[in-house]
């Protein structure tokens, strides 16, 4: 990726249940190809995953991962874009 077009951007998720993992995962993986990397640290006293997922890809792309991650039950998700010049 890398073009002019795309933006560096990390999402950070809160997973609070463990049933909408599958879901979230299938989002993730429709967007593969625009991901950099994927960090998940569980915290199971709490019962919570934290995770971030690195994309360089479409700021359309990216919005409309974060808000389809955060409408599963059970999942925050806010996005940090960088302020790289385009």
């Amino acid at each position: 990726m890398g073009t002019d077009e795309t933006k560096l951007a990390v999402i950070a998720i809160v997973v609070e249940r463990e049933e909408s993992v599958r879901e979230l995962n299938d989002l993730l993986h429709g967007c593969s190809n625009y991901i950099i990397g994927r960090m998940g640290i569980p915290h199971r006293e709490r019962g919570v995953s934290l995770i971030s997922v690195a994309m360089d890809a479409p700021a359309d792309t990216i919005s409309s991962l974060s808000g389809k991650l955060g409408r599963i039950s059970g999942v925050s998700a806010k996005v940090a874009y960088s302020k790289m010049p385009e």
